[in-house]
């Protein structure tokens, strides 16, 4: 019987965490992230099966993000009150149950039932980052959660490959069909392997959302961040959302593999970020965050300009991709610094915003898509990236005096 990649004891209430059960963790996390991606290049395949329009095969991407945001909501905020290995487990026992509804849904409705359920397990993801920093000792704290992160980051960008070329083989019910299969091994790994982490608080659940609220309009810092990667990742969604029908029609005339593999891409793009990381703590969070968000601007244009040939759409994709996601760093970088005794809700704040621009941002780029095209879809893109620049323009002078954080 193989080994499992157990913590070590804990000597003195200090955790120490083994490299394998970091591996598993970031592993993990990449895994149930890609549950929500698996949807955007078999988009066609969805519009054809259930004899959906474009714009109403998008919004599927846009329930499951508004499912993800909602997770993040009404989920998150459990991992401080309960135990964190049996909550995880049973996240992962209904993950599994939302995958097979959407490999058997026979209906549009179900269908997309089954996708807000799928993006509302999802959140699980968020869970099992502070259990990775709770494992970890302070000394390589940073260095764990760095590679738990990593981990996510790659599901969500290698997601897309994976659900092309299993769509390709098996068809999309297959690729439900796989992940399920995957989130029940991953239940009976994760009850197995991870020793249990006990509540940390005890406060009641109403009163928990509403500290969530009070940090919100506490600090324009948390509140300018969320809204940028907001309109980030729906600038992102725009794209990834519409990616697969714009393969599919002339002059490309592509299948689901060939938009899959467009993951490749994105994911080549975003190794970046841990680079524009480093950036980032030498020029500061907020200024790491305007370069983001030109960066992203500059991808767009390349696509809104050369988007019809292959070439245009790498370079847009990488060019875009490393913006997005850089941003995405900087801005958690800087909400992390704001109040080391409340990271887990100031997470949840920021990412039920980014999540509700992601879903906005997907409903527009399928809208854009069948009433303007490409261009459409591109000019929604810069658009919201423009507006966040906008908005830091305009707080400068206020951040500058109310805020120590970039």
């Amino acid at each position: 019987m193989t080994e499992a990649p157990q913590a070590s004891a804990i000597d003195a209430g200090e955790p120490i965490l083994k490299r394998r059960l970091v591996l598993f963790l970031a592993t993990s996390v990449g895994l149930i992230v890609a549950n929500a991606y698996y949807v955007q290049p078999i988009l066609a395949e969805l519009g054809r099966t259930f004899m959906l329009s474009p714009q109403t095969a998008g919004q599927i991407v846009m329930t499951t993000q508004l499912g993800t945001a909602l997770g993040m909501l009404t989920i998150v905020p459990l991992g401080d009150t309960k135990e964190l290995r049996s909550l995880i487990t049973l996240l992962l026992s209904l993950a599994t149950c939302a995958l097979i509804t959407m490999a058997m849904a026979s209906t549009p409705v179900m269908l997309f039932v089954a996708s807000f359920a799928v993006g509302m397990s999802t959140s699980i993801v968020h869970l099992i980052v502070p259990y990775a920093a709770h494992l970890a000792p302070e000394k390589s704290r940073g260095r764990v959660v760095g590679t738990v992160l990593s981990g996510l980051l790659m599901g969500i960008l290698l997601a897309r490959t994976a659900s092309g070329l299993t769509a390709g083989v098996l068809g999309w019910r297959g690729v439900y069909w796989v992940a399920a299969m995957i989130m029940v091994t991953l239940a009976v790994l994760v009850y197995k392997w991870l020793p249990p982490r006990p509540a940390v608080v005890h406060l009641k659940y109403f009163v928990l959302l509403r500290s969530v609220a009070e940090l919100v309009r506490k600090h324009q810092a948390l509140r300018e961040s969320a809204v940028t990667s907001a309109l980030l990742f729906a600038a992102f969604s725009s794209l990834w959302t519409t990616l697969a029908f714009l393969l599919e029609a002339p002059p490309f005339g592509y299948g689901p593999e060939v938009a899959g593999l467009f993951g490749l891409v994105g994911a080549i793009g975003a190794a970046g970020a841990p680079v524009f990381g480093r950036l980032t703590d030498q020029i500061g969070p907020r200024s790491a965050v305007v370069w983001a968000l030109i960066i992203t601007l500059v991808g767009f244009l390349i696509l809104a300009v050369s988007g019809h040939s292959i070439i245009g759409l790498i370079i847009g994709i990488l060019v875009m991709d490393l913006g997005v996601q850089s941003g995405h760093v900087a801005n958690q970088t800087r909400i992390y610094g704001i109040d080391s005794s409340a990271r887990g809700r100031l997470n949840t704040a920021y990412m039920v915003t980014y999540f509700i621009g992601g879903a906005m941002g997907s409903a527009f780029g399928a809208f854009f898509w069948q009433h303007a095209g490409w261009l459409g879809v591109c000019s929604f893109a810069i658009s919201a990236v423009v507006l966040g620049l906008a908005i830091m323009k305009r707080n400068t002078a206020v951040t500058a005096t109310a805020s120590p954080l970039g």
